[in-house]
């Protein structure tokens, strides 16, 4: 699997992190909702120089202008409900995909551990095309990889590139380890190495569901 850092490389890129992580400033859901959003159209043309290309006439009114145009559109799927806004920046570049939506949930045990469940799932068939499944905070992992096996079930992609935000060296590595296809690229926006007994990324940013949308019960 190869793994592609954007944070690495000084750019505008830094700042939208920054933003998002800063206490004084990341508890404006409508900016932080904003600054996920344009961090997704950065992946976007980040992702959109991995695609493959063709060439095209196009008819303007003084002539024919010859462009290089993407031969297909990639499937766009993000995990409920804090993948929204980084979908959506995603959605602003590619702007006439087709889109999946997962809805995974953390379900609490006693002693305080919990498990994954996929409790929902719309895809168009995904045979053949390339896949970009997007989750703000790559954690444990372990959400991301049921989202994929879940996914699956609706035909294998040529390729799929993973697009996270915030990622633990942990859920990187658990992604690298189990990840069932082979054909894969993981875009982070930053990898922290720590992570808490709850799978909260320190120093991360929070709950990025909650600090767009509000806190749920």
């Amino acid at each position: 699997m190869k793994i592609i850092n954007l944070g690495n490389k000084n750019s505008i890129f830094n700042h939208f992190i920054r933003e998002i992580r800063d206490v004084s400033i990341q508890n404006d859901s409508m900016r932080f909702r904003r600054n996920i959003e344009r961090i997704g159209e950065i992946f976007a043309y980040e992702i959109s120089k991995e695609m493959e290309y063709k060439t095209q006439d196009i008819t303007t009114p003084l002539g024919i202008s010859t462009e290089s145009l993407m031969k297909e559109k990639p499937v766009l799927a993000t995990i409920l409900r804090a993948g929204l806004p980084l979908h959506q920046g995603l959605l602003n570049y590619f702007d006439s995909s087709d889109n999946a939506f997962i809805s995974a949930y953390r379900s609490h045990q006693k002693g305080g551990d919990f498990e994954i469940k996929i409790e929902y799932m719309a895809s168009p068939d995904l045979g053949g095309k390339t896949l970009i499944l997007c989750d703000p905070m790559l954690a444990s992992g372990s959400s991301m990889i049921l989202a994929i096996k879940a996914i699956l079930r609706t035909g294998t992609p040529k390729h799929i590139h993973i697009v996270s935000v915030i990622s633990s060296s942990e859920g990187v590595e658990y992604v690298k380890e189990n990840i069932p296809i082979k054909n894969c690229t993981l875009w982070i926006g930053s990898e922290d190495a720590e992570m808490t007994a709850e799978s909260y990324i320190v120093p991360g940013l929070g709950d990025a569901g909650d600090l767009a949308f509000g806190k749920k019960k």
